[in-house]
């Protein structure tokens, strides 16, 4: 087969699509899909070439991805290279607009999509290209000052909206760039990595924002899959860096998620060449930590853990890659992670973690079973095959496979829903059937016996689904399961119930997906007559005698369902006739399901079924609304099957049914026609749904009854009749398949030659699908041709009559003719040829042709014969006139001529949006029934057929690029005129055909858009408001298609947005209504919306076109069109040169037309609004703003709408960055700088080399000398983990432009500004705006403005600072909020506007600045002390700080002085901080000196100052990272920090009394002791320790250690807010450092401190140790694990703590052992078991009489205490099963109940637990019942309802 394909083709197919192959015209494809690939490759080359990129690239280029979407990649390797050659080349052209690069990236994306088509040695791409596009768009420098405006969402090219297959993800710019790069990373060179590691390296400084950045592109860019010969060039440059800087952070930074996401792919990609089992528990302990679980009794949640908590997709991917191979030891993990959170998915609990592990749970079996599909299933491709010795083993599925079970079968019932724990049931039940189905089989056949919990039974149903074919098919590893397959189809039959909706459909669902399986074949006979039949065979065969009895109780059931939903009893009479939508969804349900049946039943079961439903059928008279439909569908559905048996009896049935009632000639004329009459019409005209050529006998009936009833009085009755006449035509006109069954052939041989229980479940076979298709015979089409004369003809002369005027019609015979004339071309519609007409000439201009592609679809049009298209075409026409000129009101037949225009434009016999949900519902049906260990296309017999049948209509549907002819341009224009017409239903309907129709015809938008702005136009004064409304809408568009107001195109925007502006004078327009206000507003905000900068540059650059030329001379089909003439080629030049000129003309003509709007007195406010927002979209950064617009907005700056001046302080800003004069940039090798030599191996953080970067006060350039010698890095970044290879730096100061230009030597946009901001009254009226409240307490400081004073500072170095700074001086002073906002904006616009100033010009700054800064730092208020902190951070950002030491020192001087109060000294201490983040690591010796100047003031009083002051030495420790190759800081360090303060704690560690916050919130004179001292200190630390747990990358473990007994003593017990502040810090203090992560060798260290505090003589700390123990011990799960010593420890101190003598410790430690048997840290072990039975065993001394008058004895002996821990042990390990009955359970629940009478507390915890006990084992008591003997279950019912309930 495949060898005839590549002669005819003349080469080999890269991937075709084989549905292709199976359509009844499959011989012709091969010829059309060469004719059009040879013109796809010709044309697409040529346009290159002659450097056409629109229309020429971008029309061939998207014919090229319809052309794959028609046939798949089936063109030759060499031509496949050559397109991903050229696209890559055209994407990544630095002037591309961004939408046409989306377009294209998709395009290219989809070439790149199958990778094992294309090797390494086949292609190979440059990744720089790439990488210098991702940063242009994602880290753009002029977006935020909106030079730049780039899509969100994917917006349509103007000329055609793509049918898309997939739904498309709406997707942005962003994911576009991100799959472009994941497509093309298979083919970077071998030496990119290094190229990469380079580039990005020094970038990693993990306090900086770019580490994020470079973490990011190793994640996307680093190719993974380099053949292993090459791994020394891939991951083995940089895989032990990367791995060690993982583990070594321990707080989530945001950049972790990026790192993950890295080593999953890397694993996923090289399963078998890394070794991970070192990493393993630790990467399971971080997975746990992931999910976020909550834990214990007082944990407070760290929010960051939530947001940057890992992807669970990526997590899956990792996991199983790590699966299998020698060790084992991921498996074993895995088991621990799913033991430890298995009581997580229990239904009963709720909460946001539990959609990721229902996620985790759904993923996790597909990920292995793709693993599997790879590594046993897959065809080798040159992708890395992995290893023997790492490929899964049977024993490893089979351990996988057991370690989910127990979760999935929890989540069956949970409150998200049972689909996740469905899909992974069916993905397990593909690799260990034997394992999953019986599990679940129990839990469903006691849910189909229950009547009480329909949840249980839709849960477990929507289960057996997705198992069913894993059921069904049975095989080696299952052979009984079919033997499951009629109990549970028999059982399942009462869940057609019409009481319960969703049980209904659910039941429906199951039997259908179970009744295509199988054949529905009685084959009980077989059981006599063949012999070699094995057990399990024999019994499939005598169960299968029960089929006719299934399908005939599954009728019954149906028919009491329909007799349930007549219209009589489910409404009153009022309501409304239609279906609801439930019952619509039943009845789909319903017809689909006994459609399925049908099909696969054999003919003698057919045949009892068709006469059943026959009677039913005919003895009954239904309503035609809800139950005549469920009826009709299900006769329909019989002849559907087998229509010559069905026709046979029902036709004359009806017909002679239909006839007898009609003998009565006046029943023609009534109103309300005969019951019976109708149900009889309807029946006809669903049964007659089949083979066309079936209906031929019966024609004469049909056409007799047609012409009865057509024209019936009563409208229900003719449109029964033309549903009747559009199902005749309908079946005889189309091609479709004829039967769906799941075996070729049907069931019909005798059973001794065929079996058929030997195909239950069998997978259809692609290459012998065998589809018995139905194509119009010549007697079908003529038959139709036949009905077409006798009754649309002569309707359309009626109408046409009508509309001369010559004839009379009521609007009901008006409407009923249309009806007629629109269900024949329903009917006929797939034989009329498309609408003739001549192209419209001169739309666009192009060197290329633009031709429509046409597609065979299996129809030769039959030339000789009137096309009724053209016929309907023109009455439609003169009819739509002639009721708009005379009754515009007769809205219903003006709907029924918008349906059959839309009809004309696009009906060639299929609806699309019907093909989409046939699409989506394919796709389900797939998903649920798919096997994707196999693979290869193993669907079932009719998935595949349907598929064939979608592609079928896919080539019907393909209309794009269809060319604009004349007609259409008529039609277009009356629905235009109907979109604007005076009834708002009529416009809407009308626009809804008009934008499918924009969409469908190239270029057509161009001719219609001067017609729609013919009506906003303000001097034409005939338009009324209704027309003004519908241009508007017209504008608009809808939210799919295309937006005429903002086509991406300048000849269009040209002529629209001035338009909109201008239509604000139009005297239709009234502002009074507020839908049309909405309308302007939707429009507007729509524009701004989608509008993305349009390109000015469309040049080609050379490379492309010489890839170009070879598409031209390469591969098999030869383009037929010439190669470019050199005059061609030169005439291409000049037309590019042309477009980009008149690119710009137009631009500059937008912007003169808009201002000119503007500029207008009589323009109403808004439409100046509207004009001032188009504008500000106009700003661009490769063309500067013409000058008028500049003076409009630098004017506009001072205009009385806020929102104006908004509008323009940005846009300003942007001016400012225009015409921004470039600073020249030199390259230096940083060796040279440091003068010392580059170090060899890596080192980062503070070495020798970059230690001159550092702030050092002794070396600062304080004179101009120095400053101009002195070398300014500015980037914090730079030099911190190591040097790049170049480095630029700014040229020396005379290098650069000159500053103080005089007026004379600047530009005219400069001028413009300069003269603007040099008069004092503009100055003062700016200022005074700029000071104004925009809404109370709600403003911040303002990115734009500062933006704004930068440039001008920048530009204009100092010459407004004379006018400013006496603003300046006045603002500083007044306290008002907006007053000190306005003043810090232009301070932070200064310093960074500074930049380039001369050293004299700085230092005078200083002088000013500091003194000011002084002042408003001592009026700080709590209103602007914000605005102040980020005011400073925005100054220091990026700047070297040797620049900024006048600041600092500033800063620096005494910032906790006391004057002005506490707030005043956290308000400073806030600023400096601002400053001191921003530097990050470069200034250790101020940071030192902050410390130094802290420290004594640790024991402040005030607590906003010690909050302050916690968060300020979390900064100043916050370089002090512990991470892999790094130097020890030399910024200061935590732990010669923790030594000083302990050494101050110490009178609080030792005294033994209770520590009590007494300290009076006063500065009181004199010293205090040092405890009261040590207190304050305290309160200080924590604030500290509570504020680094969110920020620092690691936590210093071993000096928080040396505080915790200090907290453990103060921590409360209760969870209790009345507590001072001390004892709540010391609280939260615990519960963040409890979650921390911890390292392997940190866990002993850990553990002695917390045994040395259980020895505390405080109870409250032997208390709090348990709730710290929880939480810990849950967070770090795998690490303990895997240390046995630590397990062993934590074990020996819980049980140490279950004998403590203070109760409360008791019941904690009961609590926490049961935690930690229920997540399997510790496990029930006899040893444990028997030492609890022990402590039971202790004898209590007898109770004496006492005298009546001793005291009570309180404290509780030694041996009480015992007992209890016993009891309480005991206790513990029942409860640590909440929802099992493990086989030890019934034993201790004995020896518990013993203890029911000793003395108290021992009675207390008794009952407790058989109360909990009863409580959690209630609901699947009838199961867990079975695990007790009868002689305990006594016992334990008297326990359970024992009198000591009530004593």
């Amino acid at each position: 087969m495949k060898k005839t394909q590549s002669d005819i083709l003349g080469f080999v197919p890269q991937k075709d699509i084989v549905y292709n192959k199976l359509l009844p015209y499959a011989d012709r494809l091969d010829d059309e899909s060469n004719d059009i690939l040879s013109k796809i490759k010709g044309n697409l080359s040529r346009a290159v070439q002659l450097r056409e990129i629109w229309p020429g690239v971008l029309f061939w280029t998207r014919k090229l991805s319809t052309y794959m979407r028609l046939y798949g990649r089936k063109f030759s390797k060499e031509d496949h290279v050559l397109f991903i050659k050229l696209l890559y080349e055209l994407v990544t052209i630095p002037k591309l607009e961004i939408s046409m690069m989306q377009g294209l990236a998709r395009l290219l994306i989809n070439l790149l999509k199958k990778r094992e088509l294309l090797s390494r040695e086949d292609l190979e791409l440059r990744w720089r290209p790439l990488y210098e596009l991702h940063d242009r768009i994602l880290f753009s420098k002029t977006e935020h000052l909106g030079l730049n405006w780039f899509p969100n969402s994917p917006r349509p090219r103007s000329s055609s909206k793509l049918i898309m297959l997939k739904l498309v993800q709406r997707c942005s710019v962003e994911s576009v760039l991100k799959t472009l790069v994941k497509s093309c990373r298979p083919y970077f060179s071998e030496s990119a990595t290094q190229e990469m590691l380079d580039e990005w390296r020094p970038l990693l400084c993990p306090f900086d924002v770019t580490m994020q950045r470079a973490i990011s592109y190793f994640e996307l860019f680093l190719p993974t899959t380099l053949p292993p010969e090459l791994h020394h060039k891939g991951f083995k440059l940089w895989f032990d860096e990367l791995i060690s800087l993982w583990m070594s952070v321990q707080n989530l930074p945001s950049w972790e998620v990026h790192l993950v996401n890295l080593f999953a792919r890397l694993a996923n990609d090289n399963i078998g060449y890394i070794d991970w089992d070192p990493y393993i528990p630790k990467i399971f302990t971080r997975i746990l930590r992931s999910l976020n679980l909550p834990v214990g009794t007082s944990q407070m949640m760290v929010p960051r853990y939530v947001t940057n908590a890992y992807d669970i997709s990526h997590v899956v991917l990792w996991v199983s890659s790590l699966l299998g191979g020698p060790s084992k030891q991921a498996q074993a993990q895995l088991s621990g992670l799913f033991n430890s959170i298995a009581s997580f998915f229990h239904p009963s609990n709720h909460g946001r973690w539990l959609m990721k592990l229902m996620k985790l749970l759904q993923r996790l079996p597909a990920s292995v079973v793709r693993r599997l599909h790879r590594e046993r299933y897959r065809k080798p491709t040159w992708l890395t095959p992995i290893p023997d010795s790492h490929k899964l083993t049977e024993e490893d599925i089979t351990d996988f496979v057991e370690s989910m079970m127990q979760p999935v079968l929890l989540a069956m019932f949970s409150k998200t829903g049972s689909l996740d724990a469905a899909q992974a049931l069916q993905n397990l039940a593909l690799m260990r059937p034997e394992l999953v189905i019986p599990p679940v089989l129990e839990k469903t056949y006691p849910a189909l016996e229950t009547l009480t919990e329909p949840h249980q039974l839709t849960a477990t149903l929507s289960c057996m689904i997705g198992v069913a074919r894993s059921l069904v098919s049975g095989g080696q590893r299952f052979p009984e399961g079919p033997t499951h397959m009629l109990p549970l189809l028999m059982r399942a039959l009462p869940g057609v119930d019409p009481n319960d909706f969703s049980k209904c459909m659910i039941t429906f669902q199951f039997i259908a997906t179970f009744v295509t399986l199988v054949p529905l074949v009685d084959c009980s006979s077989a059981l006599h007559e063949r012999t070699d039949l094995t057990e399990v065979e024999r019994e499939m065969c005598s169960a299968s005698a029960e089929f006719e009895d299934f399908v005939l109780q599954f009728m019954d059931r149906c028919f009491a369902l329909i007799d349930s939903s007549t219209l009589e009893q489910t409404r009153e009479e009022t309501e409304t006739e239609k279906m609801t939508h439930l019952e619509s969804l039943v009845e789909l349900g319903l017809s689909s399901t006994f459609s399925t049946i049908l099909t696969q039943c054999s003919l003698d079961i057919f045949k009892v079924a068709l006469e059943k439903v026959f009677n039913f059928a005919t003895t009954n008279i239904f309503e035609t609304r809800v139950s005549g439909r469920m009826v009709a569908d299900m006769c329909r559905a019989a002849a559907k099957c087998h229509p010559a048996e069905s026709l046979k009896m029902f036709v004359p049935h009806c017909c002679n049914a239909i006839n007898q009632i009609a003998v009565n000639e006046e029943v023609l004329n009534e109103e309300e026609l005969d019951k019976e009459f109708l149900w009889n019409l309807q029946l006809l005209s669903e049964v007659t749904r089949v083979d066309g050529d079936k209906v031929l006998p019966y024609r004469s009936d049909l056409v007799q009854i047609l012409q009865l009833t057509l024209h019936l009085k009563c409208k229900q009755g003719y449109t029964l009749a033309c549903n009747l006449l559009h199902h005749i035509l309908r079946s005889s006109a189309l091609i479709y398949p004829t039967e769906y069954c799941s075996v070729p052939g049907g069931f019909h041989q005798p059973i001794s030659d065929y079996l058929p229980i030997k195909d239950w479940g069998r997978p259809g076979d692609l290459w012998n699908l065998d589809i018995r298709w139905h194509v119009p015979s010549v007697e079908e089409t003529s038959f139709a041709f036949y009905l077409l004369d006798l009754i649309l003809q002569p309707e359309l002369q009626r109408l046409q009559r009508f509309a001369q005027g010559e004839q009379d019609m009521s609007r009901d015979d008006v409407l009923q003719s249309l009806t007629i004339v629109q269900h024949c071309l329903l009917g006929g519609g797939g034989l009329m040829p498309p609408l003739k007409g001549e192209p419209i000439p001169e739309l666009v201009r192009s060197m290329v042709n633009l031709d429509e592609t046409s597609l065979y679809t299996g129809m030769e049009y039959d030339e000789s014969r009137e096309n009724y298209r053209d016929a309907v075409c023109s009455v439609m026409r003169q009819l739509l006139h002639y009721i708009l000129e005379h009754s515009e009101d007769d809205t219903k037949s003006l709907f029924s001529i918008i349906k059959i225009i839309s009809d004309l434009l696009h009906f060639k016999g299929s609806h699309k949006h019907e093909f989409d949900s046939r699409w989506k519902s394919f796709n389900l049906v797939k998903k649920s029934m798919e096997n994707r260990l196999h693979g290869r296309k193993q669907h079932i017999r009719a998935l595949l057929i349907d598929r064939v049948m979608l592609q079928h209509e896919l080539r019907k549907l393909t209309v794009e690029g269809c060319q604009y002819r004349s007609i259409h341009q008529e039609l277009m224009r009356d629905l235009l005129r109907l979109s604007t017409s005076a009834y708002s239903q009529v416009r809407s309907r009308a626009q809804n055909v008009l934008f499918t129709a924009l969409g469908t015809y190239n270029f057509c938008c161009r001719d219609l858009i001067p017609h729609v702005l013919e009506l906003l136009n303000p001097d034409n004064s005939s338009v009324t408001q209704q027309q003004f409304k519908g241009a508007l809408y017209c504008l608009l568009g809808n939210h799919s298609g295309v937006c005429l107001g903002n086509l991406h195109d300048w000849d269009c925007i040209a002529l629209t947005w001035p338009a909109i502006v201008r239509s604000g004078l139009s005297s239709a327009m009234s502002l009074e209504k507020p839908s049309i206000v909405r309308l302007f507003d939707d429009l507007a905000d729509k524009i701004h919306r989608q509008y993305e900068t349009i390109g000015v540059d469309f040049s080609i650059p050379g490379e492309c076109r010489t890839v170009a030329k070879q598409l031209m001379i390469t591969g098999s089909p030869f383009p037929e069109d010439p190669i470019p003439s050199e005059e061609e080629a030169a005439e291409g030049l000049k037309r590019q040169e042309l477009k980009n000129t008149e690119a710009v003309e137009k631009y500059k003509q937008l912007i003169g037309d808009l201002l000119e709007c503007i500029n207008n007195r009589n323009m109403p406010w808004k439409f100046e609004h509207i004009a001032i927002g188009f504008l500000s979209l106009l700003l661009r950064d490769d063309h500067q703003l013409p000058p008028p617009a500049i003076t409009f907005f630098v004017k506009s700056l001072n205009h009385d709408s806020l929102y104006v001046r908004k509008v323009a302080i940005s846009a300003v800003a942007g001016i400012m960055k225009q015409i921004k004069r470039p600073h020249k940039k030199v390259p230096i090798c940083p060796s040279e700088l440091c003068g010392g030599k580059e170090l060899s191996d890596m080192v980062a953080g503070d070495r020798q080399d970059n230690q001159w970067l550092q702030y050092n006060s002794s070396s600062l350039p304080r004179t101009e000398q120095e400053w101009d010698g002195c070398v300014f890095v500015e980037k914090t970044h730079w030099g911190y983990y190591c040097w790049p290879r170049k480095l630029l730096m700014y040229a020396p100061l005379e290098e650069q432009p000159k500053q103080n230009l005089s007026r004379e030597e600047m530009t005219e946009r400069e001028q413009i500004i300069f003269d603007h901001f040099s008069d004092p009254v503009f100055i003062n009226q700016f200022i005074e705006f700029l000071s104004l409240e925009d809404r109370k307490g709600k403003d911040k400081f303002s990115p734009r403005r500062f933006c704004l004073f930068k440039g001008l500072f920048r530009n204009f170095s100092d010459a407004f600072l004379p006018l400013l700074r006496p603003h300046m001086e006045r603002l500083v002073a007044d306290s008002h909020e907006s007053k000190q906002r306005c003043v810090a904006e232009i301070i932070s616009g200064l310093i960074r506007g500074c930049k380039h100033w001369s050293y004299s010009k700085v230092e005078n700054l200083w002088e000013l600045l500091c003194p000011l800064l002084r002042t408003a730092l001592s009026n700080i208020t709590i209103e602007t002390y914000a605005d102040w902190g980020t005011c400073i951070a925005t100054a220091c950002e990026s700047r070297d700080p040797r620049k900024l030491h006048w600041l600092f020192e500033m800063l620096m001087e005494s910032p906790v002085n006391g004057e002005g109060g506490s707030f005043v000294d956290a308000c400073r201490l806030y600023v400096l901080q601002g400053g001191l983040a921003q530097q990050e690591w470069r200034v250790p010796e101020l940071l030192h000196r902050l410390l130094n100047y802290l420290e004594p003031k640790l024991t402040q009083v005030y607590k906003n100052v010690r909050e302050r002051i916690g968060s300020v030495l979390t900064y100043i420790f916050m370089i002090d990272v512990n991470l892999p190759y790094t130097q020890p800081t030399t910024s200061p360090r935590i732990s010669d920090f923790t030594e000083r303060i302990l050494l101050q704690l110490k009178p609080l560690t030792e005294g033994d009394e209770e520590i009590q916050n007494h300290v009076v919130e006063e500065n009181e004179v004199g010293e205090q002791d040092e405890r009261t001292q040590a207190i304050k200190l305290l309160k200080t630390v924590l604030k500290w320790l509570i504020a680094s747990a969110g920020r620092s990358f690691s936590t210093a473990v071993p000096e928080q250690l040396r505080m915790l007994p200090l907290l453990f003593k103060i921590a409360p017990v209760e969870n209790d807010d009345s507590y001072d502040e001390l004892k709540r810090d010391a609280k939260t203090c615990l519960s963040l450092m409890s979650q921390g992560l911890l390292y392997t060798e940190q866990i002993p260290m850990v553990l002695r401190a917390l045994q040395e505090i259980a020895g505390s003589s405080s109870w409250h700390a032997r208390y709090t140790v348990l709730t710290y123990l929880q939480i810990m011990v849950f967070y770090n799960l795998f690490t303990f694990m895997s240390d046995q010593k630590a397990v062993n420890d934590v074990r020996a101190l819980v049980i140490r703590l279950l004998e403590d003598e203070q109760l409360e410790v008791r019941e904690m430690a009961a609590t926490t052992l049961s935690g930690f048997l229920q997540c399997n840290f510790l496990s029930m072990d006899t040893p444990m078991q028997a030492h609890f039975e022990a402590l039971c065993k202790t004898r209590l001394p007898k109770k004496r009489k006492r005298e009546l008058g001793s005291i009570v004895d309180t404290i509780p002996s030694a041996d009480l205490v015992r007992r209890h821990a016993g009891v309480l042990g005991l206790s513990a390990c029942i409860l640590s099963s909440p929802y099992d009955v493990p086989t030890w359970m019934p034993q201790l629940l004995m020896d518990l109940s013993a203890h029911l009478n000793d003395t108290q507390p021992i009675e207390m915890t008794v009952k407790k637990t058989l109360s909990n006990f009863r409580r959690t084992h209630h609901d699947n008591w009838q199961q867990h019942k079975q695990q007790f003997t009868d002689d305990q279950l006594l016992v334990l019912t008297d326990l359970l309802v024992s009198p000591c309930y009530y004593a």
